[in-house]
């Protein structure tokens, strides 16, 4: 511990750190979903085609993607804690492009501008939280923290869209990305100006320093180090296993993230219906990941995986062998959105930064980060096909078989992390 300081008392001090990278996290979805959720507004008010439609939002998938991949490079050529400080004030200036476009070019650049901020603010802020936290269990609790502030972004998104919906033109969506230009603002302004967080990051880059001198290394940590360096297979084992997790997570998620309206809709449900009930599994799917962050740095997060996982696995034979009855399939969403947030993203942040040394995290995470993120988007070209009735119960067999697959993988990062004394559970 710190000074005499408990766990619990660590995590309280340096929680305001969580909830500012937590900030980001709620912008990341909220341009996600809010998007998603006005981007018929928008073709109304700017009479959008159906072909620009489709490039917009193909373009804010593949902007947080390579968003994500320079992470590294961003960081490493700014600085860390500037790259965390500035990314916000970015991702404001396209969100303000966005509400005053006045046509599609003007959208687009917007939507691209803010999509890169966000896909590169996710691994850089949570690199900042892991450095900046005194020790590993500290770490842990508040790097699966902000993982709330995920969900709670979609709930807002949905909130924001829903009371818009009735505005005239395109005004309801230029509210709802002023939102987001102001929360960025905000966030901006609150990293940069914090005493407490200038503090916080003097310290975590003393202790960073100390251990170097302490492993009696002067060699410079790198990508190029950490994976041809003496130590490679341990971390080659770390990162396939965690990539290998996520892309499997990932690729069931966004699925659901974007069709989980349409496929209640298909087993007959109203829209009225379809939507109430994403908002109730959104509600169900903070609650799960609260719960998840509260044993996140203890014993019991390795049990929570397991349930998840096997929650999830269920699930999905319930969809399969759900015959399109309603209730079964609401039942059977409503158990994968459990399970899906105590053994899914929270876990993979919480790896990620655990496995590697600090200075490569924001690096191997935004690779992880984007290069899942780019599958997922070419992968959404053949879903519709996939959930349509004819086709969803050997989907859904097919997504049992992905989920097994990230169980593998899970249980081996849990093993090698045993192996290699990162945890002790």
């Amino acid at each position: 511990m710190n000074n005499g300081e408990t766990s619990s008392s660590l995590v309280k001090k340096y929680r305001p750190l969580a909830v500012a990278a937590g900030i980001g996290s709620i912008l990341g979805s909220g341009i996600i979903v809010g998007l998603s959720a006005t981007i018929t507004v928008w073709q109304t008010g700017l009479g959008l085609t159906n072909a620009q439609v489709g490039v917009i939002s193909g373009a804010l998938t593949f902007a947080i993607a390579f968003g994500s991949l320079f992470a590294g490079q961003i960081s490493k050529s700014f600085g860390l804690v500037k790259s965390f400080n500035w990314l916000n004030l970015i991702y404001a200036i396209g969100a303000l492009i966005c509400v005053f476009a006045s046509g599609y070019a003007m959208l687009l650049v917007g939507v691209i501008v803010t999509g890169f901020a966000s896909g590169a603010d996710l691994p850089i802020s949570l690199t900042v939280v892991s450095h900046d936290a005194p020790d590993e269990t500290t770490s842990a609790s508040l790097v699966s923290s902000t993982q709330i502030f995920w969900q709670i972004g979609v709930f807002m998104s949905y909130i924001c869209a829903f009371v818009v919906s009735k505005m005239a033109g395109a005004t309801g969506a230029r509210v709802v990305f002023t939102i987001l230009a102001v929360f960025a603002l905000i966030t901006w302004a609150w990293r940069t100006f914090s005493k407490k967080f200038q503090t916080f990051h003097e310290e975590g880059e003393r202790r960073r320093i100390n251990r170097e001198q302490e492993a009696h290394t002067t060699e410079k940590v790198s990508i190029k180090t950490v994976f041809t360096g003496d130590n490679k297979q341990r971390f080659l084992g770390f990162f396939f296993s965690i990539i290998i997790f996520y892309v499997c997570w990932n690729l069931l998620a966004n699925t659901f993230g974007q069709f989980q309206t349409f496929t209640l809709v298909q087993a007959h449900a109203s829209q009225s219906f379809a939507t109430g009930a994403g908002i109730i599994l959104n509600f169900i799917s903070l609650l799960a990941t609260i719960a998840f962050a509260s044993v996140a740095g203890g014993k019991n997060r390795n049990r929570f995986f397991l349930v998840g996982i096997t929650v999830q696995f269920l699930a999905m034979i319930g969809l399969a062998m759900s015959s399109h009855a309603l209730w079964p399939i609401v039942i059977a969403i409503g158990c994968y959105n459990v399970g899906n947030n105590i053994a899914g993203e929270a876990m993979y942040k919480v790896w990620t930064q655990e496995a590697f040394p600090v200075e490569v995290r924001a690096s191997v995470q935004g690779f992880i980060n984007g290069f899942s993120r780019i599958c997922c988007g070419l992968f959404a070209f053949i879903t519709p096909a996939l959930v349509v009735p004819s086709a969803i119960r050997n989907t859904m067999f097919g997504f049992a078989g992905i989920v097994f697959i990230s169980f593998v993988a899970g249980v081996t990062m849990m093993h090698l992390e045993k192996k290699h004394g990162i945890t002790k559970f």
